[in-house]
């Protein structure tokens, strides 16, 4: 193996190393920052998120509709250019990642909009 050849699986495994060690370190400074003040660190562990599946469903149907909705564009909507092979051409590929990233967009926004709308509903019955 050549110089460069070894340097891809040194630089792997170093960055690997580095990601797991910053990970435990930074977690660990978290849980010395709570409890110089005085809050214990498993009480914050395990929190419910409430409304994690709706954000995650929301997500995945946005960018499916996303996908959809390209998919049309490209097939009945945007002219084909076929070249001499009969090969369709792939210059409508950018419309799929923009689709996916808006729909996915959209339905963060929609989860947003329903757990805004509920915790304004229950802040205001508390008071």
């Amino acid at each position: 193996m050549d110089g460069a050849e070894v340097l891809i699986p040194l630089t792997m495994f170093a960055g690997g190393f580095a990601m797991i060690f910053g990970i435990y370190y930074l977690k660990t400074r978290q849980n010395m920052a709570m409890i110089e003040k005085g809050m214990n660190p498993k009480e914050f562990a395990n929190r419910p998120a409430p409304y994690k599946n709706l954000k995650w469903s929301l997500l995945l149907i946005g960018a499916g509709v996303g996908l959809f909705v390209a998919y049309l564009l490209d097939n009945y909507m945007l002219p084909v250019k076929v070249n001499q092979f009969g090969h369709h051409g792939d210059e409508n590929v950018p419309i799929y990642f923009a689709l996916i990233a808006i729909g996915g967009g959209l339905g963060l926004f929609g989860s947003y909009k329903i757990e805004k709308k509920w915790w304004d509903e229950n802040k205001g019955s508390k008071d």
